[in-house]
């Protein structure tokens, strides 16, 4: 016998995948809903609202870390009630981050026992905290030497392959922007170019580990080389900064020749972000400055830490610790060894994918991977084709793939590329699927596509995530 515990409504019919009237609800959207639901209606009709949300494992757009083992969100999910900002409430939190800050300086090679560091929410914050170093010692430095600090605003130089953070930085605080412009011979910063953006009113120099729209180093050594000859004259010396957002938990295990890091006289400060090459879920970011003296003191401030003082110098406030826990299970499960094999098989797989790529034999590789997995190329004569990077992008989304088409910046706005970002959860397998609906793509587009009409513009998917 069928028992219904409330008569049903000759309107209104009882959803059949939860036999409930409350899934007939309305989402609210601009307003509370009057009554409440069950806990399991509210978890299936906000999981069928994302129904329709791409699958994040094949989104090559991201940078961010898709995918942690089981032992790893259960840590995480068990740990997100704890603020990591209550140092007294939370010690072992803060002994966690603080173990965290100090693989990573070892990691970076800092002096032992010298180096200052802190966990943020991502590498936005992270450069926010090292810029602001960077603007707070140079006002100091340039006191001292006698120049009028008011006479002229401070300005940062940096490449114009610059990830959006520090525009941020520089309208927030005050700072004129200097773009050392990419061309075609310099995808990079132009180190033969970028000292004549420099004067006394410099706060430093931003060295990028892994230029967001190609991969791309900069030359970190011979900036270095550069910034010791100008400061051996100059009246106020400067400083290094190294966005290592993309390169900075990479590099390390993969190119550890490559110097880049503390190593080098005049980087004073690196960040990264964690839910990156760090392997842990968004949000969480590193901050590290070599020593006490290239962070001033006005930008610590001093919490009470089981009847001491605790230093804390992020912007963020309260905020879960689930992610430093998350950073930490990594450095814990890998180890040294772990990390270089877990790296050097995602590097290895954005090679194989930059061959496959090209022995299609129309495209012109930007980046091929081999110094951080992200993959870049343009058509190499887009006259011989009635279709863009923009209609391939549109094609592989059909098969789920996320693959941004987008232009490069200021001064190169002509050149379109395509750009793929290698995660440690792409296999071999998922890659060969990819280059498959790659190839599946092309040749539809080959064989499909019309002449657009006189002064048509073709259109696509333009945007790409950080």
């Amino acid at each position: 016998m069928l028992h219904i515990n409330k008569p049903l409504k000759e309107d209104k019919i009882v959803s059949p995948n939860l036999a409930v009237y409350e899934a007939d609800e309305a989402m609210p959207k601009n307003a509370l809903n009057e009554k409440s639901v069950p806990a399991e209606v509210a978890y299936r009709l906000i999981k069928d609202e994302l129904i329709d949300e791409g699958n994040a494992r094949q989104n090559l757009a991201t940078f961010c870390q898709t995918y942690m083992e089981p032992e790893a969100t259960k840590l995480m999910a068990e740990t997100l009630a704890v603020n990591a900002i209550d140092k007294s409430e939370y010690p072992q939190m803060t002994e966690v981050e603080n173990r965290c800050v100090n693989i990573i300086a070892d990691i970076w090679n800092a002096p032992e026992g010298q180096a200052m560091g802190t966990s943020t929410v991502g590498s936005s914050e992270a450069c926010m905290l090292g810029g602001m170093a960077m603007k707070f010692r140079w006002r100091d430095l340039a006191e001292k030497a006698g120049i009028d600090i008011n006479a002229k605003k401070p300005n940062l130089v940096i490449s114009s392959g610059y990830q959006v953070c520090w525009e941020k930085f520089c309208v927030y605080w005050d700072i004129e922007m200097r773009l050392v412009p990419l061309d075609e011979q310099h995808m990079s910063m132009n180190m033969d170019t970028v000292m004549d953006y420099v004067d006394d009113y410099t706060i430093g120099i931003v060295g990028i580990l892994g230029i967001t729209y190609t991969g791309k180093f900069d030359d970190i050594k011979k900036l270095d080389q550069l910034v010791e000859e100008h400061n051996k004259t100059a009246k106020v010396p400067i400083g290094i900064h190294v966005d290592g957002a993309s390169g900075g938990l990479f590099v390390p295990f993969v190119h550890p020749a490559l110097e880049w890091d503390f190593r080098l006289k005049n980087v004073h400060s690196i960040n990264t972000s964690g839910h990156k090459y760090g392997l842990v879920y968004p949000g969480i970011g590193w901050v590290l400055w070599k020593s006490k003296e290239y962070l001033p003191e006005r930008l610590i401030f001093y919490v009470n830490y089981l009847g001491g003082e605790q230093p804390t110098m992020a912007i963020n406030f309260s905020r879960s610790g689930s992610q430093i826990i998350g950073q930490y299970y990594i450095f814990m499960r890998y180890g040294l060894e772990g990390l270089r094999l877990v790296q050097g098989h995602t590097r290895d797989v954005g090679l194989h994918l930059t061959q496959a790529i090209k022995d299609f034999g129309i495209f012109e590789i930007y980046n091929d991977g081999s110094n951080i997995p992200v993959i870049c190329y343009k058509l190499k004569d887009p006259s011989k084709h009635k279709w863009t990077l923009y209609e391939l992008a549109d094609r592989l989304a059909m098969k789920g793939w996320q693959v941004p088409a987008y232009t490069l910046p200021e001064n190169m706005t002509n050149v379109l590329i395509q750009r793929y970002v290698v995660r440690a959860d792409l296999s071999y397998n998922m890659a060969d699927s990819l280059i498959q609906d790659m190839k599946m793509a092309i040749e539809y587009l080959e064989k499909n596509t019309r002449e657009e009409a006189p002064g048509k513009q073709k259109t696509g998917a333009q945007g790409f995530t950080h």
